[in-house]
């Protein structure tokens, strides 16, 4: 098996892109957890707590919750 690379070893490029995407993914996360908290439950599709829930599962979660979560408002 080989050896994990560390930080330190990885190019300048690749740390960036890292610091990027971390940072995207903490954004996503939060504005799932403000949405759900200030819009209604009526207006969303299965219970908050769920929701919640899946914002620990990495991007997959946020994303599920912004494309299939909400309900479309008339």
């Amino acid at each position: 098996m080989a050896d994990a690379k560390k930080w330190s070893d990885l190019s300048a490029g690749t740390r960036n892109a890292i610091k990027v995407l971390a940072v995207s993914e903490f954004a996503l996360k939060i504005l799932m957890l403000v949405d759900i908290k200030r819009r209604p439950a009526s207006q969303i599709r299965g219970p908050k707590a769920a929701w919640r829930l899946a914002a620990a599962v990495n991007t997959i979660g946020p994303v599920s919750y912004f494309l299939f979560g909400r309900r479309k408002s008339a």
